[in-house]
């Protein structure tokens, strides 16, 4: 039998309009997307949202000038793909600003790891100076099993030659953040 990859991506495709959690406390499981600044994580949320819905779509605004100069992003911003009227695929996207090189710029680590916990609420506006407290009104003190991340997605750029070593050292805490809160285990 010979591989039809448009047969494979209908499959694929159809999979992900029938699919449902197996959690009844969970509405939509919770992708977050990091990495650093100018990767790509909203263009990444878009093209989701494109082939989903089978047009153009821009559910996450992108910085089109290509402009140096910081995250284009600066909320914790939930995105959610409709799938037939009235209704929304059953997982949602979250954004936030990039990761940059050195301290006191970009997303804060420390942030990151409040938003895998769920501890980071919508419309936060980060702030690359000081990580969110508990006693900021960006903060969430009881997190819910949905406002849990559940998927955790690294996004770097392919035109990108190297990875500044400040960046990697993030990435990396990251990393093994996720990877302990995944060995507590939370089903959607």
């Amino acid at each position: 039998t010979r591989f039809n990859p448009i047969c494979r991506n209908q499959a694929d495709l159809q999979y992900v309009k029938n699919f449902q959690l197996q959690n009844d406390q969970v509405r939509h499981g919770r992708v977050l997307l990091y990495g650093p600044v100018g990767a790509g994580k909203s263009s990444f949320i878009n093209s989701v949202s494109n082939v989903l819905r089978r047009r153009i779509t821009c559910p996450a605004l992108t910085n089109a000038t290509n402009e140096e100069g910081g995250s284009f992003t600066k909320k914790y911003e939930t995105h959610n793909i409709k799938k037939d009227a009235g209704q929304f695929y059953p997982f949602v996207f979250n954004d936030l600003m990039g990761l940059e090189e050195g301290s006191g710029r970009g997303v804060r680590v420390e942030d990151i790891k409040l938003a895998m916990m769920g501890h980071v609420k919508e419309g936060y506006k980060f702030n690359p100076a000081s990580p969110l407290s508990t006693s900021d009104s960006g903060y969430n003190p009881s997190p819910s099993p949905e406002d849990r991340v559940h998927v955790v997605v690294c996004v770097y750029s392919g035109n990108t030659t190297e990875i500044n070593s400040s960046v990697l050292q993030k990435m990396k805490a990251i990393r093994e953040t996720a990877s302990d809160l995944g060995k507590r285990g939370l089903s959607v």
